[in-house]
This record gives C-alpha cells, structure tokens and sequence, in this order.
C-alpha cells in the first residue's frame, strides 16, 4: 500500500519540482535583470547573466517526467526551450550591452509567455507559506432592521384626505 500511495504521489511532486524551478528562474529573472547588465558592461563577464538563469533541478530525466500526462510534458518543455535559447544567447554572443539588454527583452517576453502556460497546466508551485486559495462570491445582505427600530412608531405624516 505505501509502495502504490508513492506512485500515485509521483506526478504531483515532479509538477510541484518543475514549478518551483520555473518560478525561481522567473523572479531571479526579474530581481536581477538591471543589474546583470550593468555588470556585463562592467566586468565582461556573462556568468551574471547565466547564474540568473541557472536551474537549480538538473537532474529531471526522461524516467521522472514520464509519470506527467503528455500536454504537462509538452508545456514544461516550452519553458524549458524559451530559457535555453536565452541561456544560448548569453553564453555566445558578442553583442555590445545595449544589444544584449534589447535582445534580453525579446527572448525575456518569449520566456514570460512560456512561464504563463507552465503555470496554468501545472498550477503554481506549493510552498510551506502559501496561503490556502478560497473561490467565493460577494453576497449583499441588506442590513436588518433593529428591534429599536421596530418598536418605534413611524415618523411619516399622515397624508390629509380630502
């Protein structure tokens, strides 16, 4: 029985794996982004550019993203495609920084896309801290009148009759 409840556990943990990966890449991404051009102009130096981008799950083989269903599989190679062409593109070019940051920018929006669909196929990514996530709908209640309220008499004027 533990061995089967492990099994059934599996693809929820990869998924949960690939999304924070995916979500670490994506807010180093955007915490760093001046800086690792700033550098670059810098230092020369593309290792800036390149440990922003690093995944930190490197040993994701073909045995543990079998146990996702086929579009999981294809959406997380998407994303996974997008930060390679970026991770391509740092680590050969020989493009001036203005050129890197714009051609960033480009690649960036690809990645950013990719990310918007790994996220709505796998769901964001369960941590220790995360809040619990209620879908309700607002409901009005008019508000009830008071007994005070009730048992005052009426203020209204009688109307004359004529």
């Amino acid at each position: 029985m533990a061995r089967r409840k492990k099994l059934d556990e599996t693809p929820a943990r990869v998924t949960n794996l690939i999304a924070l990966d995916a979500a670490l890449i994506m807010r180093r991404l955007e915490a760093r982004r001046d800086e690792m051009f700033t550098l670059f102009s810098r230092l020369r130096s593309r290792e800036p550019m390149l440990s922003t981008i690093t995944t930190r799950f490197t040993s994701a083989t073909f045995h543990d993203l079998v146990h996702l269903p086929e579009r999981e599989q294809a959406v997380v190679h998407a994303f996974y495609e997008r930060l390679d062409e970026m991770r391509w593109y740092f680590t050969y070019t020989e493009d001036m920084p203005s050129t890197v940051q714009q051609t960033f920018t480009a690649l960036h929006r690809r990645l950013e896309e990719a990310y918007r669909h790994l996220v709505v196929a796998l769901g964001p990514p369960v941590t220790p801290d995360a809040a619990v996530v209620v879908e309700a709908e607002p409901v009005r209640q008019e508000p009830q009148p008071t007994q005070a309220a009730l048992a005052r008499p009426s203020r209204k004027r009688a109307s004359p009759v004529a």
